[in-house]
């Protein structure tokens, strides 16, 4: 019996490992990159390479994307080379990114009318978390298509939710999940900033908080895996990146009619301070503003 075909396009920091784990489940797994260095390292470990958006409808009938902008998502699955005005039902597309609610329906839209079954499924769970396949999935999308994606997801991931029928569904909570990372990820840089004041241990004051309802997951990560460590270099989840989302959940909420008082303020800050700082992680918001003058007026 010949082995299952799956094409991944996006072999970035996220997409390389999952689409790896994909081949070591006994997958036969189509990579597309832009990147030809990515595409080899793909090659290296058993993928097969050489195809574009354009050719890789007609070698499978699932594929995953996983890509680092709105605007390059909208070009692969929209453009005259793209995945919809090229595919070969049937097919299902499946997009791992994070992008707006407002793209994902669009998505489906285009895919519906070519009979296409498209998810929008963003991942959390940073590189690690795709490297060990412990990623969580949020899906938006009709039930059986996610019920067909199934155990793909469980291929690559840990924990799995359909959050409702609307294709944008899934990335209405990835942006939530993000806005929150954000502003307690800040919290942590201003919290710690304080301590350094008072002539506080950083160890002190996580120990206390650990037991505290400050604490919060973007505090463990922040402090254990980074700011502890002193190490802030091209993290798993940059300050670049959490602008961008920060940025997609204001025009979500902005659709909404929702007001974000502090998303707004964090992304002005943002924008005025980070950009020494772009393509570090998040973590080193608290090195921003121990070493860095900020721009905002308080």
């Amino acid at each position: 019996m010949e082995t299952e075909r799956i094409g991944f396009l996006g072999l970035g920091n996220m997409g390389f490992p999952m689409a790896r784990n994909l081949l070591e489940a006994g997958y036969t797994v189509y990579g597309v990159d832009v990147n030809k260095n990515s595409e080899e390292l793909f090659s290296q470990v058993g993928g097969k390479v050489g195809y574009t958006a354009e050719t890789l409808p007609s070698k499978t009938n699932i594929i995953f994307t996983s890509l680092p902008t709105p605007q390059i998502v909208e070009s692969v699955y929209l453009g005259p080379d793209g995945l919809i005005q090229n595919a070969v039902t049937p097919l299902t597309l499946i997009d791992l990114s994070t992008i707006s609610p407002s793209l994902n329906q669009k998505i489906a839209k285009a895919a519906q009318e070519r009979g296409i079954r498209y998810l929008g499924a963003p991942v959390s769970g940073s590189v690690s978390g795709a490297e060990t396949a412990t990623l969580t999935i949020i899906a938006g999308g009709e039930k059986e298509v996610y019920n067909f994606a199934l155990p793909y997801f469980e291929v690559i991931g840990k924990s799995f939710f359909h959050v409702g029928e609307d294709h944008g569904s899934g990335s209405i909570v990835k942006l939530i999940n993000n806005l929150m990372l954000g502003i307690h990820s800040q919290a942590v840089a201003e919290a710690l900033s304080i301590a350094d004041q008072a002539g506080l241990e950083h160890d002190i004051i996580y120990e206390v908080i650990d037991k505290c309802t400050g604490q919060s997951a973007a505090f463990t990560r922040n402090f254990k895996n980074f700011i502890a460590q002193d190490e802030y270099g091209e993290g798993a989840f940059t300050n670049a990146l959490l602008l961008k989302d920060l940025k997609l959940a204001k025009e979500a909420s902005d659709n909404l009619s929702v007001k974000l008082p502090v998303g707004n303020t964090l992304i002005k800050y943002l924008e005025e301070n980070i950009s020494n700082y772009t393509d570090k992680d998040i973590s080193s918001l608290y090195l921003l503003l121990t070493n860095q003058e900020t721009k905002i007026s308080q």
